[in-house]
C-alpha cells in the first residue's frame, strides 16, 4: 500500500497542487489528504480494503516519503484518480468535494491552499465543452475588433421598473455599449419580473449587435428554467454568481442554448482569498470556468476601487485567454483608466463600467459616450467632463 511514488499514468489521475502546513509532518498531512479523500480515514484501516481497492481508488502523493518527513510544510502534488468521479453527472460538484473537502477537519491541517489542478487531456475532451462563443464568437457578434470590448452595469442594482430599465438600455446603446450586464442583485424581482423585462429590451435590441446579460441567480433547479426562459424570451446572454452552485455553468452549457455565459464572480474571497488558512486559487477557478463553457468571468480589476496585483492578474488573463473566456475588468472602472490597463495588460478583455457611466456629471448617455471615447482614443466632450471627475491613470 504505497500512496507516495514519483509519478502516475497521467490520463488516469487528475494532478492537484496544494501549499500545505502541517502540526507535524508535511508527510503525514499528505498522507491524511490523499487517503481521507479517496478510500477512507487516514488512520484507521479495515477488512474492506484490498490491495486491488487502494490501487484503483486510492490518491497518490507525488513525492519522496523521506523529505515529506523532514518539513512541515511546503508544496505538494496529490494525483485523484479518475475512476472515482463520474464526470457526467458528478461534474465540478463532486470534484470540488474531493480536492477541498474532508482534509479541512484533519486536526494536523493547519492550511491547505489549492494551487493548480490538471486534468487529462482525455476527460476535458468528452466531458468539458468549453465556451460556445468565446472571445472570437463575442468579437465577431459584437463587431468590435483591435480593443477592449466595452461592457456596461445597470444601476441602480434594482429597484427600477421595466420601462425605466429599456431607457436606461437605449441610452447605453445609444452611447455605443458592445454588452449590458445585468447587475448580481436583480434576479427575479417583483418590481421588474423577468417576464416582462426580457422581451421589452431584446425587442429594443432586434438587429443591434449588443450582448444584454439577464441576471437569473437562483438555485440550481430554478436556474436551468430560467436560463431556457430568457431563451425563449429572445433573449442573448445570461449572468449567473457562483453562489448558484460551481457546478452550474457545466449544466448550463450543456443545455447548449444560444446564450452568452457570463461568470460574475462577487462573493469569491470566501472561496479564493490568498489570506484564508484554506482557499483554492483564483486561477483553479478561472480555469474550471473556461472548461465548463462560461464565455465571459468577472475575472478582477486593476485601479479601481478593486485593484490586484498586477503580475497575480496578468496570470489570471492569461489562464482566461487560453481556455478562450473573455475577461471582464470591473470594479471601478472609468474612462480615465482604459489606455492604462491597455498599456499593461493588452486590449483583450472588457471594461465593464457601472458608477462611471450612470454617475457622469452629465447622465448615463454621456458617461457611455465617454468611455466609448476613451476606448476609441477619439475624446470629445463627454471624455473630458468625464477626467474631471475620474482623472487619468498613467
Amino acid at each position: 500500500m504505497n500512496i507516495f511514488r514519483q509519478s502516475v499514468q497521467e490520463e488516469k489521475y487528475i494532478i492537484a497542487t496544494y501549499f500545505l502546513k502541517s502540526k507535524t509532518t508535511l508527510r503525514e498531512a499528505a498522507w491524511s489528504l490523499a487517503i481521507g479523500q479517496s478510500v477512507g480515514n487516514p488512520n484507521v484501516r479495515n477488512q474492506w480494503e484490498t490491495d486491488e481497492l487502494f490501487e484503483n481508488h486510492s490518491c497518490i502523493v507525488l513525492a519522496d516519503e523521506e523529505i515529506l518527513s523532514q518539513k512541515s510544510s511546503g508544496h505538494v502534488k496529490i494525483a485523484f484518480p479518475v475512476a472515482n468521479t463520474d464526470f457526467k453527472t458528478d461534474g465540478i460538484s463532486h470534484i470540488l468535494c474531493q480536492l477541498m473537502g474532508g482534509q479541512m477537519d484533519i486536526d494536523i491541517v493547519e492550511k491547505c491552499h489549492l494551487l493548480d489542478l490538471i486534468l487529462p487531456q482525455s476527460v476535458e475532451d468528452k466531458y468539458f465543452l468549453g465556451p460556445k462563443y468565446g472571445i472570437d464568437g463575442i468579437r465577431k457578434f459584437t463587431k468590435s475588433f483591435d480593443k477592449p470590448i466595452f461592457g456596461g452595469i445597470v444601476k441602480p442594482k434594482i429597484g427600477v421598473n421595466s420601462d425605466t430599465l429599456l431607457k436606461m438600455v437605449q441610452e447605453m446603446v445609444d452611447g455605443g455599449i458592445n454588452f449590458i450586464k445585468e447587475d448580481e442583485i436583480m434576479s427575479n424581482p417583483a418590481c421588474c419580473p423577468m417576464e416582462e423585462r426580457v422581451p421589452k429590451i431584446m425587442e429594443y435590441l432586434k438587429n443591434k449587435n449588443v450582448i444584454y446579460s439577464v441576471c437569473i441567480n437562483s438555485d440550481p433547479s430554478s436556474v436551468l428554467t430560467k436560463a431556457r426562459k430568457v431563451a425563449e424570451l429572445g433573449g442573448n446572454s445570461i449572468h449567473v454568481n457562483f453562489w448558484s452552485g460551481m457546478g452550474v455553468y457545466k449544466s448550463l452549457r450543456e443545455l447548449d442554448l444560444p446564450l452568452f455565459i457570463h461568470f460574475q464572480k462577487s462573493g469569491d474571497k470566501i472561496l479564493t482569498n490568498k489570506n484564508h488558512d484554506y482557499h483554492i486559487s483564483w486561477n483553479v477557478i478561472c480555469n474550471l470556468a473556461g472548461l465548463m463553457g462560461v464565455d465571459f468571468i468577472h475575472a478582477g480589476m486593476w485601479g479601481g476601487y478593486m485593484s490586484d496585483d498586477e503580475e497575480d492578474l496578468k496570470c489570471t488573463l492569461s489562464t482566461l485567454t487560453n481556455r478562450g473566456v473573455m475577461p471582464a475588468l470591473s470594479c471601478g472602472m472609468h474612462a480615465g483608466l482604459i489606455q492604462a490597463i491597455n498599456k499593461r495588460f493588452g486590449f483583450d478583455y472588457m471594461a465593464n463600467v457601472g458608477g462611471a457611466i450612470h454617475g457622469h456629471p452629465n447622465g448615463s448617455l454621456a458617461g457611455t459616450k465617454a468611455i466609448r471615447q476613451s476606448i476609441d482614443q477619439e475624446h470629445g466632450e463627454e471624455y473630458q467632463q468625464a477626467i474631471t471627475k475620474w482623472p487619468v491613470v498613467n
